[in-house]
């Protein structure tokens, strides 16, 4: 019994890590459209959405399953509930490169401009934080996962520094507002990258050593 049980938790780490790629694939590609301007880009995020989507429910109902059948202790039990909490991020990234993807083919209608802010760098640092947390997941390793939160207050940082650019440029040049509104937006959504790309660091934390660290992150973003 106790082997068909890791061997249905193998399982279950194995279906969230194919979650995993879809929403990296579908984060990438939203980053690269922006970069090339390419809306068929844009539009194989948007296909993809209702395979995360899916992907989201069965993995949600294997891991009840689990639950229900094999009322698991200790860490086997914090593991289920990490991936519950981890597959809930994940599709809320997928959201985010929807989001993206439908920002920039609206910014396909106007002029390709100049803007005082680095999405790319920014996409780069969030996008990093996912790959590293989600490194740390199948790695089992609290220390990784503890380093993507020393990025959370870069990406913050950045996404604060495009608020104040673009707020600017479009009170100076009106003219350029639906671009400028569009790239806010954007920004937005990579900060929210990184938001949930810290929330899976923090749910492996709890799986590999028991303790709950998210208050105590919040704190510590509240304290600087």
């Amino acid at each position: 019994m106790r082997i068909k049980f890791q061997q249905n938790l193998d399982e279950l780490k194995e279906r969230l890590l194919i979650m995993a790629g879809l929403v990296e694939q579908a984060i990438q590609r939203a980053i690269e459209s922006y970069t090339a301007r390419d809306l068929s880009l844009c539009d194989l995020v948007l296909r993809s959405e209702p395979a995360i989507n899916r992907m989201e429910r069965e993995i949600d109902q294997a891991a009840l399953d689990l639950l229900a059948m094999e009322q698991p202790m200790a860490v086997d039990l914090r593991f289920i509930i990490a991936v519950i909490r981890i597959n809930s991020d994940l599709e809320r990234v997928g959201d985010q490169a929807v989001s993206i993807a439908s920002r920039i083919q609206e910014m396909g209608a106007f002029a390709n401009i100049d803007l005082p802010v680095d999405i790319p760098k920014l996409a780069s640092l969030a996008a990093a934080m996912v790959r590293k947390a989600l490194q740390a997941f199948i790695e089992g390793d609290a220390d990784l996962a503890q380093s993507v939160l020393l990025l959370d207050d870069q990406v913050d940082e950045m996404n604060a520094d495009a608020f104040r650019s673009l707020s600017m440029l479009i009170t100076q040049k009106p003219e350029m507002a639906p671009q400028a509104l569009n790239a806010l937006i954007i920004s937005r959504n990579l900060e929210r990258v990184g938001d949930h790309a810290t929330n899976i660091a923090e749910d492996v934390i709890f799986w590999v050593r028991g303790s709950d660290v998210r208050h105590q992150t919040a704190t510590l973003h509240e304290a600087s």
